[in-house]
Formats: C-alpha cells, sequence, structure tokens
C-alpha cells in the first residue's frame, strides 16, 4: 500500500505542475456543456431538454476523462517512468493503483464543476438529494473511465495508437446504451454490446434519480455494476501492463 500512496503523491505533484492538462481536464468540459446548451436551445418546445442534459453531462466527463487519462499514462510510458518505477520493485497492480488514487481528486473537480454548470444553464431545479446522488453518479463513471482508460494505454505504444479506440468504446456509448433513446427497440446483439458499457447503467441510475418516486433500492444494481467496473479494470490493467518495448 505504500507503494500506491507513493504513486498518487507523485501522480498530485505532476497534475498540479502540468497546468495545460489540468485546464484541458476542467475548462474543456465546461465549455463542451454550454456548447450542449446552444444545441438544446434550437430543440423544438416539446422536446423535454431536460431529461437529456445530466446523461449528456455524464457522458462528457466519461469521454475526456478516459482519452486524457489514456494519453496521459501512454506518454508516461514513452518517457521510461513506468520503467523506472518497475525496476524500482513497485508491483503493477500498486502502480496502476496509484495512477487512479492519485486520479480521484481531478475526478471529483470534474464532476462537482459539470454539475454545477448544467445546473445552473439549464435552471435545473433538483433537491439537496437529488444533487448530491447525480453528483456520486457523474463521480463514479469519472473514475470508471480514469480506469478505462489506464486499462486501454496498456495497448498502446504511442498517444496515436489510443485514438483508434475513440469509435470502439465512446460511438457505442452514444448510440446503445440509452443516452438518446431507450435501448429497449435496439437488436438483441445492440442491447448486449450497450450493456457491456459503464455509462449504460450510469444513464440508468440518473433516469431513475431524477424521478419524483426515486428510491435508491430501484438502482441499487447498477450501482453494484458501475462500482464493479472500477475493480475489472483495476485487475485488467495491471494484468496488461508492460513496460516500454
Amino acid at each position: 500500500m505504500n507503494h500506491t500512496f507513493i504513486i498518487a503523491r507523485r501522480v498530485l505533484t505532476q497534475l498540479k505542475g502540468d497546468r495545460r492538462f489540468l485546464a484541458l481536464s476542467i475548462i474543456g468540459p465546461l465549455i463542451i456543456v454550454y456548447f450542449l446548451k446552444l444545441l438544446f436551445n434550437t430543440f423544438p418546445p416539446m422536446i423535454d431538454v431536460k431529461s437529456y442534459t445530466m446523461p449528456f453531462t455524464a457522458f462528457i466527463v466519461h469521454f475526456l476523462s478516459f482519452i486524457l487519462c489514456a494519453i496521459l499514462l501512454v506518454q508516461e510510458r514513452i518517457n521510461g517512468t513506468l520503467e523506472r518505477m518497475m525496476i524500482g520493485g513497485f508491483s503493477k497492480t500498486s502502480i496502476i493503483g496509484g495512477y487512479t488514487l492519485g486520479y480521484f481528486g481531478l475526478a471529483t473537480i470534474q464532476a462537482i464543476t459539470v454539475l454545477a454548470e448544467s445546473i445552473w444553464l439549464f435552471k435545473l431545479s433538483y433537491d439537496t438529494k437529488t444533487v448530491v446522488l447525480l453528483f456520486i453518479v457523474i463521480w463514479l463513471l469519472a473514475i470508471v473511465s480514469v480506469m478505462l482508460g489506464i486499462f486501454i494505454s496498456t495497448f498502446a505504444k504511442h498517444e496515436a495508437h489510443v485514438f483508434p479506440f475513440i469509435p470502439l468504446i465512446i460511438l457505442p456509448s452514444v448510440f446503445l446504451t440509452g443516452l438518446i433513446i431507450k435501448p429497449d427497440g435496439l437488436p438483441l446483439w445492440a442491447q448486449i454490446i450497450g450493456k457491456c458499457l459503464p455509462i449504460h447503467y450510469a444513464v440508468n441510475i440518473i433516469h431513475e434519480i431524477i424521478k419524483p418516486t426515486y428510491t435508491i433500492t430501484d438502482t441499487l444494481l447498477d450501482y453494484g455494476i458501475l462500482t464493479g467496473y472500477i475493480f475489472a479494470l483495476l485487475v485488467l490493467a495491471s494484468l496488461t501492463l508492460k513496460e516500454t518495448e
């Protein structure tokens, strides 16, 4: 565990010093949420855009956290940082755990700022309990996205190798998970693919949370699956992590 905290402190120090990455990680989602507001303003009045706001807000955090963390870890490998850690006796699990723990703070800031902006821009009137629950869901999804980015980075030798994963993961997340339409009308194989993607469960939870009759028992399974992705990706990333070739 000591190695994990050492790496986490190093990641936090690195993030603090990389102002460009911090700005892109925090300001980037805020800009995209504003663009989402401009898009929704063009929709006809009969469309309830508020029901789409939180799911799309979660997706924005998911997308940027995944891409940015994948690219950053690939850079760490190229620079020889991971190789030096392994030579220094750090286990793969402690390395992945340290990076994940280090990004917890960034994921928390992303979730808070994006949620606050969305509520303000779209004039959403949720009570405190609903806002807290929405934050938890977006935060959990951000952590899953970080883990997914770390896992994908293990298959990339340089930054360009990350980009082919965007259409493979992100586009199905848009079309097959209930983000735009309910997946019930999709072919069975498409529904199965959608259920393999973590944002499917985040969207399910969000749709339930914003209902006036929501109770926590309605989404316990979805919460469990979303949390399970964190541990599953931690194990997979630890098994596939390798040094620079």
